[in-house]
């Protein structure tokens, strides 16, 4: 049986009428391929694999534009085996099965291996990737999938186990602006019959807006082409306002359920951690103008403000909970500056975890230690029966002292004389920490 090819490509006389610019300048093979030099470098293990024809199960990871789908494309005009392609977005069970009982037909009659390469796998549900599962781990076919999402937590763990991760990254800047001068250059299958020019400024916003999206890049400078008339003799001039409206608005890289969503808050969380207001309101932004919902990023702030700052400054949770009722109460995008003014407030407070520590130790004396009753003298008399067998007996009312404080006994006795919260020297615990000092030495005194 003959191989068909995963993407068949039109003769090149059409390529300009049938096919966006992005598709018809995808690399044919890795002398062409731009960027990810980590895997496609001459010498790489991934590279030799493939040029050798023996590839393990593997997933691509990475953004938008970076290459997942190209580099099927090369293994594709590489390899002896079958290679078949399918979408998680309009594939079923019913097309997966299909494949895979072509692919074993081909292997018992003809010895030959299938490459099952399916694109956007995360788009396929647990029942889906099941299917797969035996025929990966039987050998029948090689699986390929391809994802913009983090494989962790969008591929089934047995799934996952049998396959190589290679993660692509962003292009980068220079990456990106080699492969729009090789478009506008190459006369076969890009822009190069046409006489076009980009000035540096325009080509800047073009490489700077496309966010290491190839595609982006690709796409917008062919709109902005055929949108620029031709001068005199032919040359079309595309300027910045050419490419500003072929990009239109930026889409920003997000999805609320996905990866990018966890790793933004996770990068304002320690970027306010580490005290840093310029970063922390950066990545606010970034989350907000992609349209993240701002009660969520609020409830970080609340969460920050009692874990990491706590009571070195007690009016971090005051603050953190005022910018929830603004924007409970004028909404977005009035509340926005509500929320850059917590952020910048978390950001430059003093910090401290005493509090986070405090309740971890009680969290654990709690969990793996004895559930003690209430001393006696802490429990509250309130009829004659509590009070005859011992309720209440020895209390000491702390404003009946001096500075309102006395010393007692107030954990279980397996717990007597425990600390959990240890204060730090940061803000407002400097107080604090003093205070106590106070106590205990004006308590020793008394005993």
């Amino acid at each position: 049986m003959d191989r068909m090819p995963l993407f068949d490509l039109p003769e090149e006389k059409d390529l300009p009428h049938s096919m966006p610019l992005a598709a018809r300048m995808r690399p044919q093979t890795f002398d062409e391929f731009v960027g990810q030099e980590h895997l496609v470098a001459a010498g790489r293990v991934f590279r030799k694999c493939i040029e050798a024809d023996q590839l393990p199960s593997m997933i691509f990871w990475g953004p938008p534009g970076s290459g997942k789908t190209t580099l099927a494309h090369i293994i594709a005009n590489i390899t002896r085996a079958q290679f078949s392609s399918l979408s998680a977005v309009s594939a079923g069970v019913a097309d997966l099965r299909h494949v895979i009982g072509e692919a074993e037909k081909r292997l018992k009659l003809s010895g030959q291996r299938t490459i099952l390469f399916i694109d956007e796998i995360h788009r396929f549900n647990k029942a889906q990737q099941d299917v797969i599962l035996p025929f990966v781990e039987s050998g029948t076919v090689t699986f390929i999938g391809a994802t913009t999402e983090n494989p962790s937590f969008e591929v089934i763990a047995p799934l996952l186990s049998r396959c190589r991760v290679f993660q692509l990254n962003p292009l980068s800047n220079e990456e990106v602006k080699l492969i729009v001068e090789r478009a506008m250059k190459n006369k076969k299958r890009g822009l190069g019959k046409f006489q076009i020019g980009i000035s540096e400024e325009a080509l800047n916003h073009l490489v700077t807006a496309s966010n290491g999206d190839a595609r982006v890049a690709l796409n917008a400078l062919e709109m902005a082409a055929f949108a620029t008339v031709p001068d005199s003799e032919g040359l079309r001039s595309i300027d910045l306002s050419a490419v500003e409206q072929s990009l239109q608005h930026r889409a920003l890289l997000y999805d609320k359920s996905g990866d990018q969503h966890y790793d933004l808050i996770s990068a304002l969380h320690k970027s306010l951690r580490g005290s840093d207001p310029d970063a922390a309101l950066y990545w606010l932004g970034r989350m907000l103008e992609a349209g993240e919902d701002p009660l969520y990023i609020v409830r970080r702030l609340v969460r920050f403000a009692s874990e990491d700052v706590g009571v070195a400054d007690p009016q971090a949770l005051v603050i953190a909970v005022a910018a929830q009722q603004a924007v409970h109460f004028v909404g977005l995008p009035e509340g926005n500056l509500a929320l850059a003014q917590a952020v910048v407030y978390l950001a430059t407070a003093p910090k401290s975890n005493s509090l986070y520590q405090a309740y971890s130790r009680v969290q654990q004396d709690i969990q793996h230690g004895r559930n003690e009753p209430v001393p006696l003298h802490l429990r509250n008399p309130v009829t004659e029966l509590m009070r005859k067998t011992g309720y209440g007996k020895g209390y000491k009312y702390a404003h009946d002292y001096p500075d309102h404080f006395v010393r007692q006994q107030n954990l279980p006795p397996s717990l007597k004389e425990k600390r959990y919260y240890i204060p730090s020297d940061q803000g407002y615990e400097k107080e604090i920490s003093s205070r106590l000092r106070k106590w205990w030495r004006e308590s020793q005194k008394e005993g």
